[in-house]
């Protein structure tokens, strides 16, 4: 029986957790200092853009790919496992767009992938979305097959999927030291006592660097901050039967169900001491920029508005999938930035399925 150690139980930890779950005669054991769902995973939109990507070939537009596939059927077997409802809304996605020019050719090669896209003019988008404010814009792109769900309901329902399947969580627990030898890590000193172990996968997120750097391989990943805000409104935006996620100029309006709607997210670096402190003027800016293209939400209620920290990758495209140099069985599953939620399924098959080749299964 391989002992298979994850560190990190964010959307994409408790992924690979619930894939390997399903491989008999293994022995998984997940480690994170907080609860499931926490850090980058709960300031997530949980917006799906893969169709309506640009990315067009090569291990990006694969990663998504197999994403979007997996989340079809991982839906509806999380929620048949656990009696868990998961958001996931199948409306969508509508981005709002200046020019079509840089789209008719996305729309010929997605169609060439068996994938759908659709241009709509000015007639189409008000005749399905009466609440926005076209000014700006000179047609929109609608993606029927991308989606949206909630990466908080989500991580929750994998975490109790995979328990079932006899995964050992243990939330609470800091990892200390990672015994090694001859590139072949054995043994994890924990706040919780020592774990025997064959494989390390880890996907800590920013917690990512720490761990590497103890073991004489720093994988640097900065944190890049998010605000979002949720809010209520008297009546649902538009046409109530047709609820899509509605993007434009990278704000996002998502639905998420009882005249509630989410809306999001800035972009903010750290400074050179190397600080990221949330700007409310930032939200104050994405919020303006929604209500430019859907004036409704100028009546709305502001419910809450929270914050994440995403983690980036520095000299590393996002994300990082794959084996550690120096190490011959520590997988790293990290630095997704802003595609967590979008490529955990696809992290999960990758681990999964490096781990069942160098076991020879």
């Amino acid at each position: 029986m391989s002992r298979i150690t994850i560190i990190g139980c964010g959307v994409v930890g408790a992924a690979i957790a619930y894939e390997l779950s399903l491989i008999p005669g293994l022995s998984i054991t997940v480690l994170d200092k907080q609860l499931p769902a926490q850090g980058a995973t709960s300031a997530a939109l949980g917006v799906l853009m893969g169709i309506i990507s640009q990315k067009i070939k090569g291990k990006a537009w694969q990663l998504r790919q197999t994403s979007l596939q997996r989340y079809e059927t991982l839906i509806p077997e999380l929620e048949a496992n656990t009696n868990r409802q998961i958001l996931y809304n199948r409306l969508g996605i509508l981005m709002l767009v200046p020019s079509v020019a840089d789209w008719e050719n996305l729309v010929e090669i997605r169609q060439s992938q068996g994938w759908h896209l659709e241009i709509w003019d000015i007639d189409q988008v008000l005749s399905k979305c009466p609440q926005l404010n076209l000014e700006n814009i000179t047609a929109a792109i609608y993606s029927p097959q991308d989606r949206q769900l909630d990466p908080s309901g989500l991580t929750l329902a994998l975490v109790e999927a995979a328990g079932r399947n006899s995964v050992n969580f243990k939330f609470g627990v800091t990892v200390e030291e990672i015994t090694s030898t001859g590139g072949i890590c054995y043994q994890i000193e924990t706040s919780n006592g020592q774990i025997e172990t064959d494989w390390i996968v880890i996907s800590a997120g920013l917690g990512s660097t720490p761990i590497t750097a103890s073991l004489a391989q720093k994988i640097d990943i900065q944190p890049v901050l998010g605000q979002a805000l949720h809010l209520r409104l008297e009546n649902p935006l538009g046409n109530s039967d047709f609820q899509p996620v509605i993007t434009s100029d990278d704000i996002h309006i998502v639905p998420v169900g009882d005249q509630e709607y989410w809306v999001g997210a800035t972009v903010e670096f750290p400074t050179d001491a190397g600080e990221v402190v949330a700007d409310p003027s930032l939200l104050d800016k994405v919020m303006a920029g929604a209500i430019a293209f859907c004036p409704p939400l100028s009546q709305a209620t502001i419910l809450r508005t929270w914050s994440g920290l995403r983690p980036r990758p520095q000299g590393y495209p996002a994300p990082i999938i794959g084996q550690l140099p120096g190490y011959n069985n520590i997988l790293l599953a990290t630095g997704h930035y802003r595609n967590g939620v979008l490529l955990a399924p696809a992290t999960a098959i990758a681990i999964r399925d490096a781990i069942l080749a160098k076991s020879g299964v």
